[in-house]
């Protein structure tokens, strides 16, 4: 459980003074997911407060994700969010209050809408050159000592330690389901292990770069948000984010992950290995998914979707096993969308 509205609020207020708002500064509670995030404004200026929930990350691992989003602004010339230190110059602070601790820290105001409530949404396509660019960045950065962020391999997405939850564990999975995501599992398992982690392949991504995730502003300029889940995982997983919820409508996801494709390969190479693991990543992140919705049983996703998610997930997990054209591409196939 993240905790109630009002345990997040009481943090976020008592850290007002230390990013010097005043005593009567307006909050509001703009999204209260994994983290509670909050507008601060009173008449001297605005911030977005971020409150942390306990026991994701540490403070050393925020940081992290504040350097790495700077760097790519400065690095990569993509739009993030600034930083707002507090009054002290901290990075983060940290607040007490009955023996609870919480982190937080501020960055500035993006202007405009995300890309699921703006007109016409995100053109997939840019999702997917900003994602390379990303993995590029990754492929070259040196990041500073003391940098540390957690992993997405498989023991953490759904092996032994689980960071979602496991998928056994999520509602709407009756016991004749478990055999085939077992083996849906295991598949997996093998075909990430043969895949590898070299550093064309495995290392730092956004995680959830999705439509949620982009701020378009008036201009249609775009800026990348919430970098919360960020971390060291297979570079070509990003792409399963664009689909999130809606893996199993198959013309829908395939025409998404074409377009983002487009994007991509004219910024950075791919190769026919790495295509092929396409349905492995979607597959894994459905199942990640199905097993949040066991972890985040008030969320707004669980109350809405209850157990046919899961449902959804066995009905994939079988097509992901036994039909081998399911989200195929090829090099060829693709450089020839490109051009045209």
């Amino acid at each position: 459980m993240i905790g109630s509205e009002d345990e997040y609020t009481r943090f976020a207020r008592a850290a007002l003074d230390r990013y010097g708002f005043g005593a009567h500064a307006q909050l509001t509670l703009l999204s209260l997911s994994e983290n509670g995030t909050f507008l601060a404004r009173d008449q001297d200026g605005a911030a977005i407060l971020r409150v942390h929930r306990p026991g994701y990350h540490d403070r050393r691992a925020i940081e992290s994700e504040l350097t790495w989003m700077e760097r790519v602004r400065e690095d990569c010339g993509i739009a993030t969010p600034h930083l707002v230190p507090a009054a002290d110059g901290s990075r983060v602070v940290t607040v007490v209050l009955d023996d609870q601790v919480r982190h937080v820290d501020a960055v500035t105001v993006v202007a405009g809408r995300t890309g699921e409530e703006a007109v016409g949404g995100v053109p997939l396509a840019e999702l997917g050159r900003i994602s390379a660019h990303l993995h590029r960045h990754a492929e070259s950065w040196r990041p500073p000592e003391g940098f540390t962020r957690f992993r997405w391999d498989f023991a953490h997405c759904l092996g032994d330690a689980p960071r979602w939850g496991r998928w056994q564990d999520a509602p709407g999975i009756r016991g004749r389901d478990h055999g085939i995501l077992a083996t849906a599992v295991d598949t997996l398992r093998a075909a990430l292990e043969e895949y590898g982690t070299s550093p064309a392949r495995f290392g730092l991504v956004h995680a959830d770069l999705r439509m949620s995730n982009v701020m378009v502003g008036t201009s249609g300029e775009i800026t990348v948000i919430d970098f919360d889940d960020c971390g060291y995982g297979w570079l070509l997983s990003d792409l399963s984010s664009i689909v999130s919820w809606r893996e199993h409508e198959h013309d829908e996801a395939h025409a998404a992950i074409t377009q983002w494709l487009r994007g991509y390969l004219p910024h950075r190479e791919l190769t026919d290995e790495d295509l092929a693991m396409i349905p492995a990543f979607v597959m894994m992140r459905r199942l990640m998914l199905t097993a949040w919705l066991g972890t985040h049983p008030d969320s707004p996703p669980a109350r809405r979707l209850g157990g046919s998610y899961a449902r959804g997930t066995v009905d994939l997990a079988d097509r992901y096993l036994r039909d081998r054209r399911w989200l195929r591409y090829t090099l060829s196939d693709l450089r020839s969308a490109v051009t045209t």
